[in-house]
């Protein structure tokens, strides 16, 4: 039987990260990367507070379940050609044909671009149209190492084990968490903390991918949304003004245990909520991955112009610029599923064989 909270918990939160891009690119907390600080008022901000923590741990978490659930369907060999083409693809041959375009923006708000000799221009574009994408080139680092991992509990010894997890267990994996958040952290680019999304990854699949755990974790989702919307006002106010994404922020043992209880209640609620589809909802978990590729630099298209080249007040700026890039990115989407070679290449879908029947 499908788990359809997986499935919502995945687009709901790609939604939040593109809505969360949107206060990101003009953020006022001096977190690198975007076009610059918009009007005075920094409490837009709030919103990167309150969902930075814990949106790409869930959505590594979340990985690692269905990671598991799609190894019981497929050999190891197909898993990784399928997760090839999904993850790889789009986040290396998709930054030649498509992302490179991103990049363009990123070194033009930069002021690098009138200083940088033409002939290298392109390639310095590609490697700046990384974006979200970096994402999916953990996962695919992630989903090779899982099958190696496999090889070693073949006999799924562990992973039946790690079904006996009780509910002190589930909460103390917080600790865990905050642990694995201190090592494997790349210098400079923080976005690649190898640590804790592994962790996150494994937790998922050799853990809450069982049934037994999710229905433990499901009858705590009350009490940890009590503590995570309690966490998040605390968060927020202590931490308001400096980076949440400096490596001392997400070190903390604060930031930590907020972001597990911010996932534990996340989980806890979709499993008993919303374990449940419509025609929306089924579009969306269809999309989101696509959403994602795409949400980035379809915000940079608008938002650059409006930026550069108008006086508007500050809060018609970011209601515009998310207007645009919720109609870009869907009208891209759209137009680039159905473009042969395109939808493999920035996409990562490949076409369907077409199945003949012969009639007798």
């Amino acid at each position: 039987m499908r788990k359809y909270y997986l499935d919502n918990i995945r687009w709901a939160t790609v939604l939040i990260v593109m809505f969360y891009h949107v206060i990101y690119i003009f953020n006022h907390c001096g977190v690198a990367g975007g076009l610059g600080p918009l009007g005075e008022s920094p409490y837009p901000d709030i919103l990167m507070y309150v969902v930075y923590p814990w949106f790409m741990v869930l959505l590594f978490l979340v990985a690692g379940i269905c990671s598991r659930h799609s190894l019981e369907k497929r050999t190891a060999k197909q898993f990784i050609s399928e997760r090839a083409v999904k993850l790889l693809v789009p986040s290396t041959i998709g930054l030649l044909v498509y992302q490179w375009i991103l990049g363009y923006f990123n070194v033009k708000a930069s002021g690098a671009f009138d200083q940088m000799p033409g002939f290298i221009r392109y390639p310095v574009f590609c490697l700046s149209g990384t974006g979200p994408l970096w994402f999916s080139r953990l996962l695919f680092l992630f989903s090779l190492l899982l099958v190696l991992i496999r090889k070693i509990d073949s006999k799924d010894k562990f992973y039946n084990l790690c079904t006996k997890c009780n509910t002190v267990i589930i909460i103390l994996f917080g600790l865990l968490i905050w642990g694995s958040a201190q090592i494997l952290n790349m210098p400079l680019i923080e976005v690649y903390r190898f640590g804790i999304y592994f962790t996150a990854y494994l937790l998922g699949y050799f853990v809450f991918s069982h049934d037994e755990v999710m229905e433990r974790v499901e009858k705590i989702h009350i009490p940890m949304l009590i503590i995570a919307i309690a966490a998040a006002i605390g968060y927020t106010i202590f931490y308001f003004g400096k980076s949440p994404c400096s490596s001392e922020t997400l070190k903390s043992v604060f930031t930590n245990l907020y972001l597990w209880a911010a996932v534990l209640a996340i989980l806890g609620c979709a499993k008993k909520y919303f374990n449940k589809t419509s025609p929306f909802a089924d579009y969306m978990s269809r999309s989101s991955s696509g959403f994602y590729i795409l949400h980035y630099s379809a915000l940079m298209y608008g938002a650059y112009f409006l930026y550069k080249y108008t006086t508007l007040p500050a809060a018609v700026i970011y209601i515009l610029s998310a207007v645009i890039m919720v109609a870009l990115t869907v009208g891209l989407y759209e137009l680039f599923r159905r473009t042969p070679f395109i939808r493999w290449a920035v996409l990562g879908i490949k076409k369907k064989k077409k199945e003949t029947a012969l009639k007798a």
